[in-house]
């Protein structure tokens, strides 16, 4: 048995920090701190038992789940809930980051805080349902490392005119090729190919911290997806373009190679031959909205999406920074990347 599969020995559950990198208490927070299971779930007391219900016979704190809000600094809004938190909820202040993007920084603090074995790393911006917690930890029971998979849902025109292209591109990229998304993925420590430390020293001297992940650890996609609403604004949907395209540059050059290739042939085909051109990239998107049930008519948006696609990787690869969460980054290479102000 390798590290990166289930134990059949398993004998009952396992407790999980899940992982929550945001600057402000969201829904998402309390959607997660409801599903958290107290020790009674793992054998322990619990509230209510016998002697300190903090700790087992031995003294030792029970196992249970847990969830630690992650930020950047103490001035964050979230922070201001240190004292008024729901049980098993702890708020971690990861400073700063030099040399890396604050997601890839707040990642790095969380493993580092965390309590348990088993991790699972989520966002603030998707509804999370009542048996999220624990559909993924089953799912970790049964194919080990797991994640699930995101749709890019456009909230201006420019992110609706993308969402096609992110449905390929990422949503089947990450079902099909064994890309974990940091969105929703759970693993335990054991499972990271060459170890925890050379994996939070690679997150501390990069951006993408879902991209790392991919290249520590061998994970296998749930048949589930998760709308993440994107954009918002012409401005943040471009420099989302930008992050992506960049991330998968230094991550999957080869994959970025074929997407360009793909893209510019694409395009040149809705040109000379628009009938066919079109009618192709619609049923292809059609086709990939279909296998994983997205109920959405954007679709029909994939060949203005195509035409469009050439210049914009063209811009994209012209970037020398791009602006994510308040900051912007220079990213020169996988693992220089220099963070600068607004």
């Amino acid at each position: 048995m390798t590290d990166s599969e289930p134990s059949s020995a398993s004998t009952g559950p396992t407790p999980v920090s899940v992982l929550l990198p945001t600057v402000r208490w969201t829904d998402a927070c309390d959607e997660v701190a409801a599903q958290l299971r107290g020790p009674e779930a793992f054998g322990g007391a619990g509230e209510g038992g016998e002697g300190d219900g903090d700790r087992d016979a031995d003294g030792a704190d029970p196992a249970a789940d847990e969830l630690l809000v992650i930020c950047d600094s103490a001035d964050d809004p979230v922070a201001d809930r240190h004292g008024d938190l729901p049980e098993r909820v702890r708020i971690v202040v990861a400073g700063e980051p030099e040399g890396c993007s604050g997601k890839a920084n707040a990642i790095a603090a969380g493993m580092e805080a965390a309590e348990n074995d088993r991790i699972a790393w989520t966002d603030d911006d998707f509804h999370h349902p009542s048996d999220w917690l624990a559909t993924l930890s089953a799912d970790y029971e049964r194919q080990g490392p797991t994640t699930e998979v995101p749709v890019f849902v456009g909230l201006d025109p420019l992110a609706r005119l993308f969402e096609p292209a992110y449905v390929i591109g990422g949503t089947l990229a990450v079902f099909a090729a064994g890309v974990a998304w940091g969105g929703a993925v759970i693993f335990e420590r054991d499972d990271l190919r060459d170890g925890e430390a050379a994996f939070r020293r690679d997150l501390r001297r990069t951006v993408s911290d879902d991209g790392t992940l991919t290249e520590h650890l061998d994970v296998s996609a749930a048949d589930r997806t998760r709308y993440v609403e994107a954009g918002g604004s012409l401005r943040g949907s471009l420099e989302r373009f930008v992050r992506f395209f960049t991330i998968t540059r230094y991550h999957a050059p080869t994959a970025t190679a074929f997407n360009a290739v793909f893209g510019v042939v694409m395009a040149a085909l809705c040109l000379l031959a628009p009938v066919a051109g079109v009618a192709l990239v619609t049923a292809l998107a059609g086709a990939a909205y279909a296998r994983f049930g997205i109920d959405r008519a954007t679709f029909l948006l994939a060949a203005p999406g195509v035409l469009i696609a050439p210049p914009l990787m063209a811009y994209a690869l012209a970037r020398r920074t791009f602006v994510w969460g308040g900051r912007r980054y220079r990213w020169r290479s996988m693992f220089d990347v220099e963070v600068e102000p607004v």
